[in-house]
């Protein structure tokens, strides 16, 4: 009987066991789904899934005030608490990232160890002398000087940190692959917002986000802090020893834009809301100074309806602008202001890139541009140009003219040089409309090497510093493609450097 009862309860157990089976596997297919669309959602979200520091944890003290939450900000902090500092960064929008999150293309460096793995014979001198020439031999030489001998080392740096930049591409005005991007091609920004911000996280550097910095104190011509708006309701006062400024630029200020160029009146602009230039008013009331305000940079490619950069990474690759008539105007890998001018003298100040399957896949970002609804797509050459309404024959004849161009490696009609690996000739076809749009400020407050921000008489103002956009100088008249995420991390870091040795010092 006993055995009997054994048996029994064998066998129903085996039956439970072959029920939850199953039960599993399907659960099993559920839960994939589940978190295949969890790790979607995390990874489109990116910094909006971050936890900030609560507000009500912000202290009345700090070693240094981190003002802006972008790369540059991000930078310094990083480097001010390996020097053993205790930074906050106060950010005035409800997310971290500002201008950062938006850069498409990648950052400039050369010498850098991943160029010398991929076999590109880069120089410092070469990057220094071409970004020279983009500017109009118009750039701060000295800071010029520093920012090139420094990107390799920031290369290096964000390496350190699993910020991995080893997929190499070309931009405008630049001889040599030295762009650097995320490995697998993708947009650069928001990769390294999340990088920078795991890190900041894992070392414990506090970050408030709707936190207005309205004015930065001073007394006996020392800096002694900020007044801070946290969640728009009061004011407070926080102390610390030194301050960095890292706001932005102003691109979205259309007020300050059509005062100091008035014909940008009307135009759109890719920069985010946040970019008003708040930084550079506070450190003018210190008696801080400004350089080429007036120059303000114009990209060439943004979608007009919503104002998205189409990345320079796309032309980098190999693609063409046709105007409305398919035939090309320009060099496309020109400096960007010569780009827009060229699009400029079109009667539609507007035109469309061209590119196949073999862009799209060594540009990751296009796919995020087709899922914005950005991307005209066509089996053929014919299919494509009957979508975007330009002559079928003409746009034809632009393609195997410039597939031969990129087989003979000479590009006749506009001598183009770069970005000519590989032809268009890999169906599907692409297009996207694109016209110019403000981008970015070049001019902002004057620093020096150190990014110590200088009065009008060339003087430090006491514990006062600035890296990226915020700044001027650096770009000159016109800045490359790739620079600007460069400078962000190089003087970024170089302020957390500075600022931590100035606190030591006091």
């Amino acid at each position: 009987m006993k055995k009997r009862l054994s048996i029994t309860l064998i066998m129903l157990l085996s039956l439970v066991l072959v029920i939850a089976g199953c039960g599993s596997n399907n659960t099993s297919k559920s839960d994939k789904v589940e978190t295949k669309e969890k790790e979607k959602t995390e990874v489109t979200s990116g910094a909006s899934k971050t936890s900030y520091t609560d507000p009500s944890e912000l202290k009345d003290k700090y070693d240094i005030v981190i003002v802006g939450a972008g790369g540059a900000g991000m930078s310094a902090a990083l480097e001010a608490k390996a020097k053993g500092m205790n930074p906050v960064i106060l950010e005035k929008m409800p997310l971290a990232g500002g201008n950062t999150m938006k850069a498409s293309s990648g950052m400039n460096a050369s010498e850098t160890k991943f160029q010398k793995e991929q076999g590109i014979n880069d120089s410092n001198d070469k990057f220094y002398e071409e970004t020279l020439a983009g500017g109009h031999g118009t750039n701060d030489k000295e800071m010029l000087r520093f920012f090139v001998d420094n990107s390799a080392s920031a290369i290096d740096w964000l390496d350190s940190m699993d910020i991995k930049l080893n997929n190499l591409t070309i931009t405008g005005g630049m001889s040599e692959k030295r762009t650097h991007r995320p490995e697998d091609g993708s947009a650069v920004g928001k990769y390294l917002v999340d990088g920078l911000l795991k890190n900041v996280q894992e070392e414990k550097i506090p970050v408030f986000v709707n936190a207005d910095v309205k004015e930065i104190t001073q007394q006996d011509g020392k800096v002694t802090g900020v007044k801070v708006r946290l969640n728009n309701k009061e004011d407070k006062n926080i102390s610390s020893n030194a301050v960095v400024v890292t706001t932005g630029g102003y691109g979205a200020n259309k007020e300050l834009i059509e005062k100091e160029r008035p014909d940008l009146k009307g135009y759109v602009t890719t920069n985010q809301e946040g970019s008003t230039g708040d930084g550079i008013k506070m450190i003018e009331k210190l008696g801080g100074t400004t350089v080429d305000m007036d120059q303000i940079q114009v990209h060439p490619t943004v979608q007009q309806d919503k104002s998205y950069l189409i990345g320079e990474a796309v032309r980098g690759e190999g693609a063409i602008l046709v105007s409305q008539e398919g035939k090309r105007f320009g060099n496309e890998l020109d400096t960007r202001d010569n780009v827009t001018a060229s699009i400029n003298k079109l009667p539609e100040k507007s035109a469309y890139l061209i590119f196949d399957s073999g862009v799209k896949d060594r540009v990751k970002a296009i796919a995020q541009y087709d899922e914005m609804g950005f991307v005209e797509e066509g089996a053929t050459i014919d299919e494509l140009a009957g979508k975007i309404d330009v002559p079928k024959e003409e746009l034809t004849k632009t393609l195997d003219t410039w597939n031969t161009s990129v087989k003979n490696k000479n590009d006749e009609a506009f001598g183009r040089t770069t970005g000519m690996e590989n032809e268009l000739s890999k169906a599907p076809y692409y297009a996207i409309k694109i016209g110019p749009g403000i981008h970015y400020t070049m001019g902002g407050v004057k620093i020096n090497t150190n990014t110590e921000v200088l009065d009008k008489d060339g003087k430090p103002i006491t514990g006062l510093f600035a890296a990226g956009e915020v700044t001027g100088g650096l770009h000159g008249e016109n800045r490359i493609g790739g620079n600007s995420v460069a400078e962000i991390i190089i003087f970024g870091r170089q302020a957390g450097d500075k600022s931590a040795e100035f606190v030591k010092e006091q």
